[in-house]
């Protein structure tokens, strides 16, 4: 069998994972009443082949909770379920982070607990609907813009998050700043119109994102710190504008002085969006020290090729991990991969969730 980058082993900051494959995070929607469950924990450790598992968007924050089932962690309930989860993919001898995901305006009231609120940089409605268990499909709400109070409260929440994240046994946390959650509202002019110190310039835009970087890593330490970004990303109403390549250069020098751990950069062009162009992921590269992860749409042949040309360090695999749980395997052995049941990414219960093959 030829030599192959993407088994080889990597060290991820102070981690060594076993091969270069990352699982990506995706929502899956199996969290009652946003706690996780045993299923949840299964899902995760019969996965755990890969070298690390990122976990589907999890809000450090009732606020956050846009999307029905979704888990959260921000209280010790959370903390005690999380910690089953994170057993298991360790004893499955691999490493796993948690994705800290606050959807921001891509929310509903029917979503949310008692006294939560939808907030955004500004209020601008996402111009989409969102499922809820109790109605279907409704028109998401014009958001509450935030207040210098609520901007601090909330980076706050993403900080205490990471605590209890590390407390709940991950070896570290990913800022989800991409698909037009929160963190990519701030960054993104269609949804951030504001004329204060969060808005406007380019430094502006990206200080929410720099402010929970640097307040996570003083807390936890820069090496248990990632994040996911998706320059010219066209998910939930975000648009791309002159500046963004400038954008994501500022980002990534100043990611890079925090001393974190990886930038994450997704392309969902196999999914129907914009591609990335090579030149911002050229200057993410060339100004990021850090690990610089891999994704959107890549089979064995073409991380092979990425890793090879030295365009990244580690690759992420999304759908193909859903269906597949040994993946890894798998594309070892070049055996055939099973589709997957779009039909069953987002609905309760073990159905498309736990009940693929795991030998």
């Amino acid at each position: 069998m030829p030599k192959t980058i993407l088994f080889d082993s990597y060290k991820l900051g102070s981690l060594t994972i076993k091969n270069r494959v990352v699982m990506a995070p995706m929502t899956r929607n199996r969290s009652p009443n946003n706690v996780p469950d045993h299923l949840v924990a299964e899902y995760y450790g019969q996965r755990a082949e890969a070298g690390l598992i990122i976990t589907e968007g999890t809000s450090p924050s009732a606020n956050g909770l846009g999307y029905a089932r979704i888990p959260g962690l921000f209280n010790e309930e959370h903390v005690k379920a999380w910690h089953a989860v994170t057993n298991k993919v360790h004893a499955g001898k691999s490493h796993i982070f948690v994705q800290l995901m606050h959807c921001g305006r891509a929310s509903h009231p029917d979503n949310l607990p008692a006294k939560a609120k939808i907030i955004a940089p500004s209020a601008i409605a996402l111009g989409q609907d969102i499922w809820t268990d109790t109605k279907g499909n409704q028109p998401a709400p014009v958001p509450e813009a935030m207040s210098e109070k609520d901007i601090e409260d909330t980076i706050h929440e993403f900080v205490k998050s990471a605590e209890l994240a590390v407390k709940s046994g991950f070896d570290g946390v990913e800022i989800h700043g991409a698909n037009g959650y929160l963190v990519d509202q701030f960054l993104n002019t269609a949804s951030n119109q504001r004329t204060d110190r969060w808005g406007g310039t380019i430094e502006n835009r990206a200080r929410f994102p720099i402010e929970i970087a640097r307040q996570m890593a003083k807390k936890i330490g820069p090496e248990k710190v990632g994040i996911r970004l998706s320059p010219y990303g066209a998910f939930n109403s975000t648009q791309p504008d002159a500046e963004m390549d400038r954008l994501y250069e500022y980002l990534a020098k100043e990611l890079n002085k925090l001393g974190i751990v990886y930038i994450h950069v997704v392309d969902h062009s196999s999914m129907g969006a914009p591609a990335v162009p090579d030149s911002v992921k050229k200057v993410i590269r060339e100004n990021f020290k850090g690990t610089y992860i891999l994704s959107g749409g890549y089979d064995k042949e073409k991380a092979e090729a990425d890793l090879e040309a030295k365009r990244g360090d580690i690759v992420a695999f999304g759908r193909p991990f859903i269906s597949n749980p040994r993946l890894v395997s798998k594309m070892l052995e070049d055996a055939p991969l099973t589709p997957a049941d779009q039909t069953t990414f987002y609905t309760p219960g073990p159905k498309g969730f736990t009940d693929y093959p795991v030998n």
